[in-house]
């Protein structure tokens, strides 16, 4: 029997909704164990911050995986500690985890969207909701204060309580089970935004999308969008196993990266034999998707996100008046673009970055509606936290998406069953 009074409860016990305790357990990262993410996770147990006037308080059942806490365990590109600090923020750890499905147990003044006892998913966005620009209307997604929950904000979701902005809490889908709905909105609503939200570039019946990294989270995501939208998805995979659960998700074909090697930055044009070794990989490259295709009709949209490596290629084969979304660069930040295609054909380098409310709300939409599979390959326990992105560093990873129990007992539940004594 669990005693509503207890100061804080295991982990996978759930005080009586509504009941806030006053402290919990939670995945954390120190700037002194800062390195290999298997390292830098240590469970602490450690007070649960209070709600803000247009915050929510989430009672986490199951967390998302994400390459974004990869990157905060290690320190590195961004200390994301020493940036909250420098800011004014006073706490000493980061608490991972961008995307979350729970119960709301406490929610400010101002919160009309959400009650407590909702099941809910938890999107990434987070902004100050009452800066000029938002108030007035305009994509929070450009207003200064946008930042990534669970990543340069703290109070993620691999602890047993998140705090929130309340905006960002959408009905779970029913059908699905805790760690199945946990997994799949960060990439989702970033392929969602990338592929619809870029007019006249929105993805229409019949477009070819050429898709990096297609049995990936975000590839997975995106091929599913295009096939739903009408498009063709071409995916870059790097085995035949990967290209066959692409098409088993509605890509038209895929593309074996493995078999080219003129990958990288662009030579400089002086140097003519390195750029003729580009130019010849970078035709092969776009023959193979018209052999994939069967047809000869460059890609309208390219999904991009290896940035480095690909980018050059990308903008060669991207059709006239096209465009390359681009949401990372896991290859590389410094990618170089021939600026003549870039002009000349009049293409479109468009950078892109999560979402905002409306388009977090569609991308969920399909998902209660059963129209999006959330891919998810592989359930870890709150104790295997670590060694999950230590795997996703590594890329030892499975195909699609990854999930973390923290609430939820047992994989493959549906339901909540909180103490009531």
């Amino acid at each position: 029997m669990v005693n509503q009074k207890a100061e804080s409860f295991p982990v996978g016990e759930a005080p009586p909704i509504g009941h806030v305790p006053k402290k919990m357990h939670a995945q954390l990262i120190r700037q002194e164990r800062y390195g290999e993410p298997k390292d830098a996770f240590q469970t602490e147990l450690i007070p649960i911050p209070e709600v803000g006037p247009d915050d929510a308080l989430v009672y986490v059942m199951a967390a998302g995986v994400n390459y974004n806490n990869v990157w905060a365990s290690l320190g590195s590109p961004v200390d994301v500690i020493a940036s909250r600090q420098k800011a004014g923020e006073t706490e000493d750890f980061h608490i991972g985890g961008s995307d979350a499905s729970g119960i709301v147990y406490a929610i400010g003044e101002n919160v009309k969207n959400v009650k407590v006892g909702d099941e809910v998913i938890v999107h990434c966005g987070e902004w100050d909701v009452s800066a000029p620009s938002v108030l007035a209307g305009e994509d929070p997604m450009f207003d200064p204060s946008f930042r990534i929950w669970g990543y340069e904000t703290n109070w993620g979701s691999f602890s047993q309580f998140t705090k929130v902005q309340a905006h960002q809490c959408l009905p779970k889908a029913q059908h699905l089970t805790w760690e199945e709905a946990a997994a799949p909105t960060l990439v989702g609503a970033t392929a969602y935004r990338m592929l619809h939200s870029w007019s006249p570039h929105n993805v229409r019946e019949d477009d070819v999308v050429l898709i990096w990294g297609g049995a990936g989270g975000l590839g997975s995501m995106a091929i599913q969008l295009v096939a739903l939208a009408g498009g063709k998805a071409i995916a870059v995979v790097s085995n035949d196993e990967k290209g066959a659960y692409c098409e088993s998700l509605g890509a038209a074909g895929y593309i074996n990266r493995k078999q080219f090697s003129h990958w990288g930055r662009l030579p400089g044009w002086e140097n003519n034999e390195e750029m003729g070794n580009f130019l010849a990989g970078a035709r092969s490259f776009g023959k193979a998707i018209w052999d994939a295709l069967g047809e000869r009709k460059n890609p309208r949209i390219i999904f991009e996100h290896p940035g480095e490596d690909t980018i050059p290629t990308s903008m060669f084969v991207c059709s006239t008046g096209g465009m390359v979304a681009i949401c990372a660069g896991t290859s590389g930040y410094n990618a170089d673009v021939d600026l003549r295609y870039l002009w000349m054909r009049q293409k479109r380098l468009q950078g892109s970055h999560f979402a905002n409310d409306d388009e977090a709300t569609a991308f969920n939409d399909l998902v209660r509606a059963q129209k999006i599979d959330p891919c998810l390959s592989r359930t870890f326990k709150f104790d295997e936290t670590g060694l999950c992105h230590q795997l996703m560093m590594d890329n030892a990873h499975p195909d699609g998406n990854m999930a973390i129990l923290v609430g939820a007992k047992e994989p493959d539940t549906k339901t909540f069953e909180p103490s009531t004594t």
